[in-house]
């Protein structure tokens, strides 16, 4: 039997990574150190049958209790071999590699009863789609350190359309599950995986820190309703890179809590590096920001995109009552093709928990650069609409070029927000062509690799 080598990502992601020596330019230029777990065992040791039908919980639950005793061993990894893996939710441990291997799929079982029932995250208050409880993710891990999944591009599969169905008719009992969330846990490492078809997120990583997602593949069909590829909140330190993601909703969305919980609760979302990737939104944005972003969103790098078949290519999302900010973000080297809009930033989107939300809890939209832009096929090419109480500000745009296919005279739509443009083309707004407001323009990078202020 194969026992391939497990990479273990070491906990070296910081404001300012040096790598022999120099600083690096983000966080995703640490180095991913090869090694071994010493201690391995396979799915089929505990009984597990990867015919498609039979229900594999109980053995992924077993292996995964059984390699809790090797922690404090230098860890242990559980081997998926090929074959179709049926389970329903299940939970991992610290210092743990899940391998899939070429031809391995596990399966989320399409029995809700199959999936526990857990509380809803306290930043998000009563819950998100149904207010109570929600199902929990297929894979799960809580307080939970040194965690990889990976393999030889071994699939995890929601099943999510039934899922799907359920949502759209309202005839759900709680909310929808995840395919693989991690709360309050760090070094986690995701790579080298397909996943398709997710009831709801793809990966959540929410409460956590040092988490590194790179070489994988997400899919779920343009129709499946609210689908998204992958959701870091109220989380720091996470890097993105080299993956292809293609959505119902959107590709990747960055959040931090819900109005007053997630006020309270307080954790932003910090310090993101995103590169390379190739995103697709069918009903959604490509990469967006909130609108659920009370507990903040700041200090993001992404370089290197390429936006397609999209409805909004980057899309700034939040209204009244949100408080929070979404401040510091650095965007570089996008290619948009058949984009609707390429750019949004919308002070008036999204609901609310309940009515216990502050109305005048506004939120804080600043600092905010794009610069090296190319779109082709692109319907409209910016929407900022800020907010009367609280103007978008510092909004800096450069070297934009987007090719425009409608015969519209107004390209761009702006209220209540202002900042400097510099050969951009389509000429946009007066309110973002403001000579005066270049001083305030957050710069890409700075010499220690972070985003700063000019």
């Amino acid at each position: 039997m194969k026992m391939p080598v497990a990479l273990l990502l070491l906990l070296a992601l910081c404001n300012a990574i040096k790598i022999h020596g120099e600083e690096s330019n983000g966080l995703c230029d640490v180095n991913l150190t090869l090694r071994s777990r010493p201690h391995s065992v396979s799915i089929l040791e505990f009984g597990a049958v990867g015919d498609g039908k039979t229900l594999n919980t109980i053995a992924f639950q077993n292996a995964i209790f059984y390699l809790k005793s090797f922690a404090d061993k230098g860890g242990a990894q559980l081997y998926v071999p090929p074959g179709r893996w049926l389970t329903g939710s299940f939970n991992l441990t610290s210092h743990l590699t899940l391998f899939l291997e070429k031809g391995a799929v596990i399966l989320g079982s399409q029995d809700p009863s199959h999936w526990d029932i857990v509380e809803p995250l306290p930043s998000y208050g009563p819950g998100t789609e149904l207010p109570g409880k929600r199902y929990r993710s297929l894979v799960n891990g809580y307080m939970l350190r040194d965690v990889v999944i990976t393999g030889d591009n071994g699939t995890i599969d929601g099943q999510g359309s039934v899922w799907w169905e359920w949502f759209t008719s309202h005839s759900l009992n709680y909310s929808c599950p995840h395919l693989v969330e991690f709360v309050s846990s760090e070094s986690i490492l995701v790579s080298n995986i397909t996943f398709l078809n997710a009831p709801a997120y793809n990966i959540h990583p929410v409460y956590c820190s040092h988490v590194h997602i790179h070489h994988i593949t997400v899919y779920a069909s343009p129709g499946s309703p609210y689908t998204v590829g992958i959701v870091p909140d109220s989380s720091d330190n996470i890097c993105i890179e080299d993956c292809s993601i293609s959505m119902g909703h959107d590709a990747i969305a960055l959040k931090s809590g819900w109005d007053e919980y997630g006020i309270a609760y307080g954790r932003p979302t910090a310090n993101v590096h995103i590169r390379r990737v190739q995103l697709q939104s069918f009903s959604g944005s490509s990469l967006a920001f909130g609108s659920q972003m009370s507990g903040g969103i700041s200090d993001v790098q992404v370089q290197q995109l390429h936006l397609y078949d999209s409805l909004t290519g980057i899309e700034f999302r939040t209204t009244k009552g949100r408080g929070g900010y979404i401040k510091e973000i650095a965007i570089s080297d996008v290619d948009m093709l058949n984009i609707k809009t390429a750019f949004c930033a919308n002070g008036h989107f999204g609901s609310h928990p309940d009515d216990k939300f502050d109305p005048d809890a506004l939120p804080l939209v600043a600092k905010i650069t794009i610069q090296n832009i190319i779109g082709t096929n692109i319907s409209m090419a910016g929407n900022f609409t800020g907010i009367e109480e609280s103007p978008f500000t510092s909004i800096c745009l450069s070297n934009v070029s987007l090719s425009i296919n409608s015969a519209s005279s107004s390209p761009w739509q702006c209220s209540y927000v202002s900042g400097f443009s510099e050969s951009v083309f389509p000429e946009p707004c007066s309110e973002l062509n403001n000579p005066d407001a270049s001083s305030s323009c957050f710069s890409l990078l700075k010499p220690n690799g972070r985003a700063a202020v000019l």
